[in-house]
């Protein structure tokens, strides 16, 4: 069975014949890869091509696919069962984990998806301030709960930005633009505003670093204002270092969401932080949230073993192959001449062009070279422990060709 036939079949399924809207190939055309198996830094499709991956199942993936420990560490909590709606011990152990990395997490509830978490965040924050108003950022992304799809409105309410969301769900959402204090204090300074939520490098639109003094200001400024100061670490957490975002810029949020790399691959999601607030999370407090598979002892398993694995050394690794691949990739589009920027921190990537068809067609060159990228240029590139010298020589072989390719040609809007 092909790729092209099982998408085929999929579209009678699914909306788009995908269960995740980017992964339909939008942004660059063309017809997605089904992908069977993984190891290491590579996948195979089901037409049984072999894939240097980048998208590591779009940031969970550190240690590359089907890592030895976290399948042992899945393996042995599965033949003790899969589900229980009960504690365990592996709940225990990853909190620990997670709460010995991050000091601003005093105390925290797990959850099976970074949308809930984030949901769940925002409802502490509203009964911990009394106040209802939020800030979140221009191309800020933070799951899809209603009252986060939104857009910059004129005046103060956000509008919403995908149909079903009410106008009301949006109203008390403000969007302020990431990197630009005075926005951010335009809605803060009357104090009314119960939290600010920040992807402290921003990943959904590329990867866009905080400015020198950008987080640092955030922070003065909600405290000043009474307001809680939420950082979305669902991708930075566990990835740009240890202990996330927030131990790399050394500042520090009231409250904390998290996701990806915490489950080792499984679904799971987090949200946690000062022990005040948190204590008003049920059945402590007034703050519902429940899930039945919250805890998942598979997901606690995955992702106790991922962090174990995860020491000063592989940081180190880490932080290594992005700044080579970031040098290669910069020498290599201006060798072509592409017009294109470059943005790291950590082991996260993109490479934008002007153009948007300009990078579908550099995408399609990279994956008909054996490279497979995020589909869309406002996603981030994930490196794992997994790649390696030979995964970085292969990887700039394929975009010097590829850079070449689309120099070659131009597109123009």
């Amino acid at each position: 069975m092909t790729s092209e036939e099982l998408m085929r079949r999929a579209r009678a399924l699914f909306p788009g014949g995908v269960s995740s809207p980017v992964r339909a190939y939008g942004a660059v055309g063309g017809e997605p890869r089904v992908v069977e198996r993984g190891n290491g830094a590579y996948v195979w499709d089901v037409d049984g091509r072999r894939l240097l991956d980048y998208v590591g199942s779009w940031g969970p993936m550190i240690l590359g696919h089907a890592h030895p420990a976290v399948l042992r560490a899945i393996d042995q909590a599965a033949a003790l069962g899969t589900s229980f709606g009960a504690p365990t011990p592996g709940e225990v152990a990853l909190g620990e984990e997670i709460v010995a990395a991050m000091p601003s997490i005093e105390r925290l509830r797990f959850v099976s998806s970074g949308t809930e978490a984030a949901m769940s965040a925002l409802r502490v924050a509203r009964a911990f301030t009394g106040r209802e108003r939020i800030v979140k950022m221009a191309g800020g992304y933070h799951g899809h709960a209603d009252s986060l799809l939104v857009r910059a409105g004129s005046g103060a309410a956000g509008l919403p930005a995908s149909a079903g969301v009410t106008t009301g769900a949006a109203r008390d959402t403000l969007v302020a633009e990431y990197n630009d204090l005075e926005s951010a204090w335009a809605f803060l300074r009357h104090e009314d505003v119960a939290a600010l939520i920040v992807e402290p490098v921003a990943a959904n639109v590329g990867v866009v670093p905080p400015a020198a003094g950008y987080l640092d200001g955030l922070r003065e400024l909600t405290a000043r204002h009474g307001t809680l100061l939420i950082f979305d670490e669902v991708i930075t957490g566990f990835r740009v270092a240890r202990g996330g975002a927030q131990e790399r810029y050394g500042v520090t949020p009231d409250l904390t969401v998290l996701g990806k790399v915490i489950g080792g691959g499984l679904p799971v999601g987090a949200y946690g932080g000062r022990a005040d607030i948190m204590a008003l999370v049920a059945p402590e407090g007034p703050v519902y949230q429940a899930g039945t598979l919250s805890g998942n002892p598979l997901a606690m398993a995955a992702g106790l073993a991922t962090l174990r694995e995860l020491t000063a050394d592989v940081y180190a690794q880490l932080e290594d192959y992005g700044a080579r691949l970031e040098a290669g990739l910069s020498t290599a589009a201006d060798a072509a001449g592409a017009s294109v920027r470059i943005s790291r921190v950590g082991s996260l990537l993109t490479v934008f062009f002007e153009e948007p068809a300009a990078f579908a067609r550099f995408f399609h060159a990279m994956l008909d070279a054996g490279v497979m990228l995020p589909p869309s240029q406002q996603e981030a590139w994930f490196v794992s422990v997994a790649h390696g010298d030979a995964e970085l020589q292969a990887t700039l072989t394929a975009a010097r060709a590829a850079f070449a390719a689309v120099a070659k040609e131009p597109v123009h809007a």
